[in-house]
């Protein structure tokens, strides 16, 4: 089904000439990591960093911050891409964070703050933006994308929040849409790390639409030609892949929402264990390697989350940041998977029942008034 829908893309795309966006548009230097491309009243941003899969760093978000704001009173339209193929944006640069961090120094803190105030502007952004999370969207690639009223999936896109692997918590927003997804699903992600791929994303909430990535360039061209909502509309419909096919874990969906109703991650496992499947135990075994402090503080931070606002999220979230970057968890976690990489991060605490419930809410303490995350959204 999915390549004969292809297929049938694929004859659309050949079948429109459309003049590349590239001959249309100024171009910048290639040794920009953010590309900014002006299209009469349209704008279009590259993430130019293919060889670390577009990941952002903090020269990357306070290019993007500004630059969006300026937009935002000057174009009639925005679209978001990154470079290369692989990836729209696989997160943030979480290494330079954390060796920046074990020397003492506050890269971490300007990081998430510029981060969460770019997500929050795309939350409340009043020009359309389209965002082509086209190859791999983790991380900080979701906090550009998922906010925004359209995002377009292809059959080379992989979503994941795998921020419990490390010693954090699945932010840039997380803690709004995530719990906003159907039944369980956006809780099973935020602890599991769970990998989506493809239509999935379509499926599952994450994206609102799904293209043959051949087509992408020509879906460009005719968005930079759109002169209202109306013909974004209709411009993104024309390219969808029509696709029939069963969400990949809709037959896991009883057990996930049976599983992760649960009141706590102990009782989550227990539930898994008891169940008793292959993808059940599956999940204990993923579980198993996440950190305990993570795991707890993530599953507060979407119980919390699913009551407030887009803004109030991402100032949680900050907080819980900066309350990560004093903590061991974060840098551990780091070391043992990118690092060092010897996959075997020493966890502190390294149980679960050893992660007390004054630790998990030390992580959402209010910080002093300076510090804390404000301005527009």
């Amino acid at each position: 089904m999915l390549q004969k829908s292809f297929i049938l893309t694929s004859n659309l795309c050949k079948n429109l000439f459309v003049l590349s966006p590239t001959v249309l548009r100024k171009m910048s230097s290639v040794a920009d990591d953010v590309i900014f491309d002006n299209v009469g009243d349209k704008g279009v941003i590259t993430l130019n960093r293919p060889k670390a899969l577009n990941a952002l760093n903090l020269s990357m978000v306070n290019k993007l911050y500004p630059t969006l704001v300026q937009w935002e009173s000057e174009k009639s339209l925005v679209i978001i891409k990154g470079a290369g193929g692989k990836a729209f944006c696989a997160g943030g640069d979480v290494k330079s964070i954390a060796l920046a961090g074990m020397k003492g120094e506050k890269l971490g803190h300007a990081f998430f703050k510029q981060e969460y105030k770019t997500d929050g502007l795309i939350g409340t952004y009043k020009v359309p933006y389209i965002a082509f999370i086209d190859g791999i969207v983790m991380g900080g690639g979701v906090g550009l994308s998922v906010h925004g009223p359209y995002r377009v999936a292809t059959e080379r896109s992989v979503f994941a929040m795998p921020e419990t692997q490390i010693g954090l918590f699945p932010d840039v927003g997380g803690s709004y849409f995530l719990p906003r997804l159907r039944g369980k699903l956006g809780l099973f992600l935020a602890l599991t790390g769970y990998r989506l791929k493809g239509v999935d994303l379509l499926k599952a909430g994450i994206a609102t639409h799904y293209v043959d990535s051949q087509c992408l360039e020509a879906l460009e061209g005719d968005l930079l030609k759109c002169g209202d909502s109306r013909s974004i509309d209709s411009t993104l419909s024309k390219y969808s892949t029509k696709d029939n096919s069963e969400f990949s874990l809709e037959p896991m969906m009883k057990q996930i929402n049976n599983c992760f109703s649960a009141g706590s991650v102990e009782e989550i496992i227990g539930r898994l264990e008891k169940d008793g499947s292959q993808f059940a135990l599956e999940m204990v075994k993923l579980l198993g390697k996440m950190s305990p402090t993570s795991l707890k503080v993530t599953m507060k931070q979407l119980e919390y989350g699913s009551k407030m606002t887009l803004e109030e999220c991402l100032q949680m979230e900050y907080r819980i940041a900066v309350n990560c970057l004093a903590n061991k968890d974060f840098y551990e976690g780091v070391r043992a998977l990118l690092i060092d990489k010897d996959q075997n991060p020493k966890w502190s605490p390294s149980k679960l029942a050893e992660v007390s419930s004054a630790l998990v809410e030390s992580h959402f303490a209010k910080l002093p008034e300076d510090q804390e995350l404000r301005n527009k959204l």
